[in-house]
């Protein structure tokens, strides 16, 4: 909703003035006059950039999982019938998403006065995915707004699994990594240097190894302060390039070639490009302007950057099979199963199979990744701790003949 500040006339040609939510301005001139027959003057409020800094949510991404229980709402209710500006605005009380539940709020009193759904969602909510916004408009166009949302549930929650068996496999080996920094900095600050003192009163040869973890311990205490300054300097800086086009294009290019990672990214890659298509084709969006959408919400910027050169070339008449064999990011397997799946007609049927079959190829992949990252680190861990423990012991052995 826009708030506009006015000046009119009364019937009786007294001169008013005043404030009133709408769309758009002819919608708030429609509302004006219905009381006052002459609007002399009307402006939007324009509010600070101060204000409006502030009201900004820091966070602009929705939860997925409050989008596929969302749309699964809106799908029970348009398929019984309701109103779509009521099924906003009931959906909105019981929604426990703060940014969702005023996004709705006002999204059903735009859709109340006339304003279209997708235009109302996207204006009124930042967070919203571009694919959430396309699929839609598209069902709304095409009069099938209800099956858009049931398309959208399947979507989201699809993600939000998968999202989630990363998180859940990633925490133990994120964990153990950062019990073992903890420790690492806590023995090289304050451990060391009551041992070091220690061995320097009683005198003595100090052993090799020992001397090592001594000097690395003097450093750590001396210099921490300027690794910690480089180390913020650094990811500043990565942070800041890769915001910046030719720094997208490197780290997309860097996630995809990385041992290891690299398949894990080119298989999800390759699930989010077929779910995000079928999600968009069974909405009724053209192939082109599907590529489109899918290009813009592609997590690895350089394959969104291979989707979106597709589009011209599908608008120019060239079969998208042919296009996608073009990309040598993509897996062989699902540019020929495109292919296959225009040739014959099923491409949705087709993109749908082989997005799951990615989404279990992705998840076996991290699976399998994280068995051998765990024993890894363990070993990792254990090496480290083995020559702490031998470099503080081995001095004791001199320290009980001096004593």
């Amino acid at each position: 909703m826009v708030t506009y500040k006015y000046t009119a006339l009364s019937a009786e040609g007294a001169k008013v003035s005043g404030v009133i939510d709408a769309v758009d301005e002819f919608a708030a001139v429609a509302r004006i006059k219905a009381q006052y027959p002459v609007v002399v003057k009307i402006d939007p409020v324009v509010k600070s950039e101060a204000l409006s800094f502030l009201s900004k949510d820091i966070n602009k991404k929705v939860d997925q999982k409050a989008l596929s229980v969302m749309c699964s709402q809106f799908s029970i209710m348009l398929e019984s019938g309701l109103n779509i500006a009521v099924c906003m605005d009931m959906i909105g009380n019981q929604t426990e998403d703060k940014k969702l539940r005023q996004m709705l709020k006002d999204s059903a009193q735009d859709v109340a006065q006339g304003a279209s759904v997708a235009s109302s969602f996207a204006k009124n909510c930042e967070g919203l995915p571009v694919t959430f916004i396309e699929t839609v408009r598209a069902g709304e166009m095409s009069g099938t707004l209800e099956n858009s949302f049931r398309t959208l549930e399947a979507y989201y929650s699809k993600s939000y699994q998968l999202q989630q068996k990363v998180r859940q496999a990633m925490s133990y080996p994120l964990f153990v990594l950062a019990v073992a920094i903890v420790v690492l900095f806590i023995v090289m600050i304050k451990v060391m240097p009551t041992l070091t003192a220690v061995f320097g009163d009683l005198g003595g040869e100090i052993p090799t190894m020992t001397q090592i973890l001594i000097d690395m311990s003097n450093f750590f205490s001396a210099w921490w302060w300027l690794m910690a300054g480089i180390l913020a300097v650094l990811i500043i800086s990565l942070l800041l390039y890769t915001r910046t086009e030719k720094g997208k294009i490197w780290a997309g290019k860097l996630l995809l070639k990385m041992p290891v990672l690299g398949n894990i990214n080119t298989l999800n890659g390759a699930a989010q490009f077929a779910n995000t298509m079928t999600a968009l084709l069974q909405a009724g969006l053209p192939v082109g302007n599907a590529l489109g959408v899918t290009g813009k919400v592609m997590d690895n910027y350089v394959l969104g950057l291979d989707v979106l050169r597709m589009v011209d070339q599908v608008e120019a008449g060239y079969r998208l099979g042919d296009c996608m064999r073009q990309i040598d990011h993509f897996p062989q397997i699902l540019q020929e199963m495109t292919a296959i799946g225009e040739e014959t007609g099923e491409l949705e049927r087709t993109l749908q199979v082989i997005g799951a079959y990615y989404t279990n190829e992705s998840d076996y992949a991290v699976q399998k990744a994280i068995s051998k990252l765990e024993p890894t680190i363990m070993i990792f861990l254990a090496l480290f701790a083995g020559f702490i423990v031998i470099s503080i012991y081995l001095p004791m052995f001199t320290m009980y003949d001096l004593m």
